[in-house]
């Protein structure tokens, strides 16, 4: 394979000097239409490409914001990455979205790769729980917001979703469809969401005056359908099964749809099932699934105004904050009243 062509080459092709072609592609107002034509069909015939990495060595930042979550297999972080796209695309940039896998190792190895690139800030779901990530931006000086997770300091921005509240309207609505003994399956007890859901539910229970030990946990160690297929086969095992089945995310609900549904039981009218993030496969499954819906796309894209503004022209007047949305249930076919 040949190399690919400079900005010298065209310079030389179309007879102007390195500066005229920076001209042509950076302020092409600067220099005449028969000089701007005659280097752009230079440009188009040896298919030359402006260096981003050697611009952004002079400007001593980067075009890009990076955005690392813990799965991009869930529909729920595509939906956040879409909403941060809209907003950078907005402002001129663009976004370098990666995977974590839910792995502090993983994460340690994009950051540093972020360094490198000189990211012009980053959004971040943290996989780390010790807050060695976080550390780790602030000492390099990378501007950073978090993303579906509560600031706990005041000089860090964050974006999230009140998820106590979520397990709570899960809570509320199964109790009113006349649920008496429910099952939580829950994911990594590291997560705080996946707590934070669970208070929610207890906090319902604790409403309608029921105890906490109507709440039956089932521990799952990814928040994915293989997983949930696997809590699904245990809660199957049961000798006295819940009525019903309150997931901490809907991909964990779909593996339990699944695994119930090949076993015959019949949803809603022996097993209810409430999942939570709401995402597009929710209202597609075999039985509709109720759902906590998550605004993830607004969630994206006020992570990325936020990370924006501390690094925009104005960010001397940046005040950092804690932003925390609201969630709502939507009720389907997976869960109706047993009244």
């Amino acid at each position: 394979m040949g190399r690919m062509a400079g900005i010298k080459d065209v310079a030389r092709e179309a007879g102007v000097s390195v500066g005229t072609v920076s001209n042509v592609i950076n302020r092409p107002d600067s220099v005449s239409e028969e000089t701007k034509e005659r280097v752009l069909s230079v440009i188009r015939r040896l298919g030359y490409v402006r260096s981003e990495s050697a611009r952004q060595l002079r400007a001593g930042q980067s075009r890009i914001m990076a955005l690392l979550v813990l799965d991009m297999g869930n529909p729920f972080f595509v939906d956040v990455a879409k909403g941060a796209e809209s907003a950078a695309r907005a402002a001129g940039l663009g976004v370098m979205v990666c995977n974590s896998g839910q792995s502090p190792t993983e994460e340690a190895a994009y950051l540093s790769l972020f360094m490198e690139h000189r990211v012009r800030g980053v959004l971040l779901t943290p996989a780390d729980t010790t807050g060695a990530s976080l550390k780790l931006l602030r000492r390099q000086k990378i501007p950073f917001v978090l993303v579906d997770r509560v600031g706990e300091r005041a000089e860090v921005c964050s974006v999230s979703v009140d998820d106590t509240v979520g397990g709570a309207l899960a809570g509320r609505h199964l109790i009113g469809a006349g649920h008496r003994t429910i099952a939580y399956i829950s994911g990594p007890s590291h997560v705080p969401q996946v707590r934070d859901r669970r208070a929610g539910m207890l906090m319902a229970l604790a409403e309608a005056g029921l105890p906490p030990e109507a709440l039956l946990e089932i521990p799952a160690q990814r928040l994915d359908v293989r997983a949930g297929r696997d809590a699904g086969a245990r809660l199957l095992g049961l000798a006295e099964r819940p009525t019903a089945v309150f997931c901490a995310n809907d991909l964990l609900a779909l593996g339990v749809l699944q695994e119930v549904y090949a076993a015959g039981i019949a949803v809603p009218k022996e097993l209810a099932i409430v999942g939570y993030d709401d995402i597009e496969f929710a209202a597609a499954a075999a039985v509709p699934l109720t759902s906590v819906r998550q605004p993830a796309v607004t969630m994206g894209r006020m992570a990325a105004d936020l990370l924006l503004e501390e690094v925009g022209p104005d960010q001397k007047d940046h005040e950092h904050q804690r932003v925390v949305l609201q969630p709502e249930l939507v009720v389907r076919e997976s869960s109706r009243s047993r009244r």
